[in-house]
């Protein structure tokens, strides 16, 4: 097939290029949106990652352009509009699950590094600053954590946060038996936020989860505690934590993913002036921690996500089940 891929890297091209299953691949550094929908003329599908557009404006576009599947590079799709998709014929297939150690493994890393200041002790000793005022953290072992999804990475994430001594909440409304099993206690979403220290966030974007930690929410985290995001941006209604962080409700936050996003995360503005005023406050904060999607960024992730994407490429070439397939 022609596959036109979109927001396209110098890892992406890497790896599929070098997993390439005979598919006639285009590599388009921007992301796709209605003003570029002529580019996906002539091609079968399209490849496309977070940040481009799938939705009911583009749809027909896309359609009317001859594309018949549209292969996500990631699990969540709320960027894609599905009813509009099957509207249209067009088939979504997705990555369901690549690596969720990698995003798990990084969530924790950014715990880590706002709670023990590794970052600032730093470039402390690269200056020749040897004090250690002002880089007390705490004790991860027994303090309660509020896990917000259960899913693959929510799962991960668990398991390394169990390793740590750490007494465990969670939410979701599809409780993981494996995990009840093993002692996990699910409860209402007030119930597991309530008086947590480090609250963690492994959900999709949804109507249900839209801004989910919000002003209120925030209100039930013990004083000072930790709000980490690894999940969808919209998750968190990002004015409120800003106001939380001012009053000191909030007293760290690590975000690998913002709601705004598309304009500035996976490129180089680094001779830029940063026109988004909510990044630029957040950043100049000295207990926030910002990182741009990363969290997924292995090279075991890589690999499953090439094979996976092309794995769903050819069964749809090839008539065959679509096991990864996006309905309404």
């Amino acid at each position: 097939m022609k596959i036109a891929v979109f927001s396209t890297c110098s890892y992406d091209k890497e790896y599929l290029e070098l997993l390439n299953t005979g598919h006639e691949l285009t590599f388009y550094t921007e992301s796709l949106n209605v003003q570029n929908a002529l580019l996906t003329k002539g091609f079968d599908a399209v490849c496309i990652f977070v940040n481009d557009k799938a939705d009911a404006e583009m749809m027909p576009l896309l359609a009317d352009n001859g594309i018949k599947l549209i292969l996500l590079r990631c699990a969540g799709f709320n960027n894609v509009d599905l009813v509009m998709a099957e509207e249209v014929g067009i088939k979504v297939l997705r990555v369901p699950s690549y690596s969720p150690e990698a995003v798990a493994e990084h969530a924790m890393a950014m715990v880590l590094t706002l709670n023990r200041k590794t970052h600032k002790a730093y470039n402390r000793v690269r200056e020749g600053n040897f004090s250690l005022e002002n880089l007390i953290g705490f004790n991860l072992h027994g303090c309660k954590v509020a896990l917000i999804g259960t899913g693959h990475i929510g799962k991960a994430f668990y398991k390394i946060l169990k390793g740590f001594g750490c007494h465990i909440s969670a939410f979701d409304p599809f409780p993981d038996a494996e995990l009840i099993k093993e002692g996990l206690k699910y409860e209402n979403l007030e119930n597991a936020l309530k008086d947590a220290q480090i609250v963690s966030l492994h959900c999709p974007l949804s109507e249900d989860t839209l801004h989910m930690i919000n002003a209120n929410t925030l209100k039930l985290f013990k004083k000072g505690a930790m709000l980490i995001n690894t999940s969808r941006g919209g998750l968190v209604a990002t004015s409120d934590v800003i106001e939380a962080l001012k009053t000191g409700q909030l007293g760290y936050l690590g975000l690998d993913v913002y709601e705004q996003e598309r304009k500035l995360f996976f490129k180089d503005l680094s001779a830029n002036i940063i026109q988004d005023d909510v990044i630029s406050r957040l950043i100049s904060f000295p207990n926030v921690l910002v990182t741009s999607h990363q969290g997924f960024f292995t090279k075991e992730a890589m690999t499953q996500i090439a094979e996976i994407t092309f794995l769903n490429a050819d069964s749809f070439a090839n008539g065959k089940p679509l096991d990864n397939e996006l309905l309404s």
